[in-house]
């Protein structure tokens, strides 16, 4: 490892035969003790991650409005030509070049104008020597310096082939301070900040004991990509096994983990690094069963939620077949698989709390995102938490289950920002149906059929209709409203709804249903996973854990609402997070009609309406949704999709194919709206892929200390 400063950069350039690859050239001279012989490669920042904490009281005035200390996380754009030389595994410097960032995060409200005009096209830049000083934040269009980085130490690792820079003070310039209207501010410094980047050579120079050159190559920058979608994309090709890994109940309730085995579809190798690097997937794991009715199909309900696991040194199998290129480690390579057993992803040691994970981003804090000091695990830490009365087979006759897992990939967001148009950060749930045996309180699980995948489980609800909502494209994350109605007895009919999240950063707040007039409802019902337990460092406010107290219900004569607390009154409140489902139900006395149910957020964003079913002579939706049946090859007959009673999508299916009922929609804008969304109704039952064989889980192997 070299640590050097800014101090003597030149002086080293010059000694290592200056800085180009002309004067690399071989020529006859004398052998002497000083003469450089091993292995010299110039490197980009193959990607990375910067981190600026800002003094917003120094950058909008001492006395402003929302002042006070902020931090900004960007990625790095992928394969940035930001250079340095190495040589023997040695440090010797940058050389000009710069490095884009990708925001992970909107910018903060109180940023001034100047920097949030230019927030999505920002670089660091390394400047020639001759400059006055080294490194800069601007503008990648127009140039404008907004601050110059002072201070600052280089550190190279060899043997990972990472670079930080660490200790710059983020200094005003010129420039920008003259923006603010306060030129005395410049050379004010405004913050801190560090950068990490993982490098990759593109010229590695072998010299003789002579310092001569004796071979010269230019690498292949990374792996041939196999895969079939442009950059990266991690699906669950296969789940590998639910467990109940410990023997035994703890106050009621049992602790499962599910095995996983991730692919990469994309064309782009996948950053894979371990913490406390936090470049690297997040994987929480549910269960979930379909029950009650005349066919056990009237709901469909979650049991239980796990922490996820954090993703460590990928491997590079070929379980998807997609022909993987080889690249393992750092990386999960282009067509590659990685296999996590279910022994690894609910090792309690390893697996991290939801709470300090954005979904829709993946940006969470490596250093603190898996601590378990303070705490003392049983057999039910922190793996997916299972009532034994939602198990028992006695209990729950003709009850089906399922099993899912969802990868949380930072790398795809940032690809999807520098890439617009190649956003592969919507299809990295899968599930797989299980039989469950056993009991009282140990239980057996065996699978059922092949892994569905790239779905959530919402899409096992047979009947159902499962709408996808995305209520601010580009800035958060989907989630699906899945509704099913039916008529259990003459005069009642019976209307079950599920809000399923996905990887919505926002969470879902509220739940309004419309009812027509005359209506009268009963059986009001609510249903929702176990939260956790609080524990030490889990990253909820106060390490009191997510509150379960059931939703309130209010009623007036055109409507029905469930609500929990909203974020002011509660942060912990028992809102849908990422990768969570809830349920609500009633009977009434009328039959069903399309509408519009509203949808209110937790954290931010206005509600929005979603198409739903509810009673009797309710509001028409807004505009009214057109399905249209389309056909698409399958090996087994599907059921045919029914919308009813004013929308209707009916196509017979055959031996060859299945009918699907599409329906896209924009909803009529709020005042506090902030975003269209398109909902996509699907038909189930799904079919059934052809049996695949499940590989047994590999040992892992342990990865090299990181400082």
């Amino acid at each position: 490892m070299s640590k050097i400063t800014l101090t003597g950069f030149a002086l080293l350039l010059l000694l290592f035969l200056g800085n180009s690859t002309g004067n690399y050239a071989a020529q006859p001279k004398q052998k002497n003790s000083d003469s450089p012989t091993g292995t010299f490669q110039r490197m980009i920042a193959e990607n990375g991650s910067v981190t600026m904490d800002l003094d917003l009281n120094r950058l909008n005035g001492i006395n402003s409005v929302g002042g006070g200390p902020t931090t900004l996380h960007f990625a790095t754009g992928a394969n940035s030509f930001f250079p340095i030389l190495v040589f023997n595994d040695q440090l010797r410097g940058p050389e000009p070049g710069s490095m884009a960032l990708v925001a992970e995060a909107q910018p903060v409200p109180q940023l001034p104008a100047a920097l949030t005009a230019s927030f999505k096209q920002l670089v660091i830049e390394k400047l020639s020597p001759d400059a006055p000083f080294d490194l800069a934040v601007r503008d990648a269009k127009t140039g404008f310096t907004f601050f110059k980085i002072e201070g600052h130490q280089y550190d190279y690792q060899s043997n990972a082939r990472s670079l930080s820079i660490t200790g710059g003070r983020l200094v005003v310039s010129t420039e920008f301070a003259e923006s603010l209207g306060r030129p005395s501010d410049a050379g004010a410094v405004a913050g801190k900040i560090s950068i990490g980047a993982a490098m990759q050579p593109i010229e590695v120079v072998h010299l003789d004991e002579n310092g001569d050159v004796k071979s010269t190559a230019l690498p292949a920058m990374n792996q041939p990509g196999v895969g079939t979608v442009p950059g990266p994309d991690v699906i669950i090709g296969e789940l590998i096994g639910l467990q109940q890994l410990t023997s035994g109940a703890v106050n009621g309730r049992v602790g499962i983990s599910l095995g996983t085995d991730a692919c990469n579809k994309g064309t782009e190798n996948v950053d894979w690094f371990a913490l406390p690097n936090s470049d690297h997937p997040f994987i929480p794991q549910n269960l979930y069963r379909m029950s009650s009715g005349a066919d056990n199909t009237e709901r469909f309900e979650q049991l239980g939620q796990s922490w996820g696991k954090h993703a460590f040194t990928a491997a590079s199998s070929n379980t998807c077949g997609f022909g993987c290129n080889g690249v393992g480690g750092e990386h999960l390579g282009s067509g590659c698989s990685d296999a996590y057993g279910a022994g690894l992803n609910g090792s309690q040691g390893g697996i991290g709390s939801r709470a300090w994970v954005n979904p829709f981003t993946g940006v969470f804090p490596g250093s603190t995102a898996n601590n378990h000091n303070g705490h003392i695990h049983d057999a039910t830490s922190h793996r997916m938490l299972v009532d034994t009365t939602d198990l028992i087979p006695a209990q729950n006759l003709g009850a089906i289950y399922f099993a899912e897992a969802e990868y949380i990939v930072p790398h795809e967001y940032a690809w999807c920002q520098s890439h617009p148009g190649q956003c592969n950060m919507y299809n990295n749930a899968s599930y797989q149906r299980y039989n469950v045996g056993g009991g009282p309180t140990t239980f057996s699980f065996s699978a059922v059929g092949s892994t569905v995948r790239e779905q959530p489980a919402i899409f096992a609800w047979t009947g159902a209709t499962v709408l996808r909502a995305e209520p601010d494209p580009g800035n958060d994350g989907i989630w699906f409203m899945g509704f099913k109605v039916t008529n259990p007895t003459t005069g009642v009919w019976h209307y079950e709804y599920a809000l399923y999240n996905q990887n919505l950063d926002r969470s879902i707040q509220s739940f309004t249903v419309p009812l027509g007039p005359g209506v009268n409802i009963s059986n009001i019902g609510f249903h929702a996973p176990i939260q956790h337990p609080g524990w030490a460092n889990d990253g909820t406010q106060g390490n009191t854990g997510y509150s379960s107290t059931p939703w309130n219900v209010s009623q007036d004569s055109s409507s029905i609402t469930w609500s929990t607390e909203t974020f002011a009154q509660n942060q912990n409140a028992n809102a849908i997070r990422f990768s969570t489902l809830y349920n609500f139900r009633f009977d009434a006395d009328q039959p069903p009609n399309p509408t519009d149910a509203t949808v209110g957020f937790f954290k931010t964003g206005g509600p929005m309406p979603v198409l739903i079913e509810a009673p009797g002579n309710v509001p028409t939706p807004s505009p009214t949704p057109t399905p249209t049946a389309t056909a698409t090859a399958t090996p087994t007959a599907t059921a045919t999709a029914t919308f009813t009673p004013t929308a209707t999508a009916t196509a017979s299916a055959t031996a060859t194919a299945t009918a699907t009922a599409t329906a896209t929609f924009t909803p009529t804008p709020t005042a506090t709206a902030t975003a269209t969304a398109t909902a996509t109704p699907t038909s189930t039952p799904r079919p059934t892929p052809t049996p695949r064989s499940s590989p047994a889980p590999r040992p892992r192997p342990t990865p090299e200390p990181r400082p």
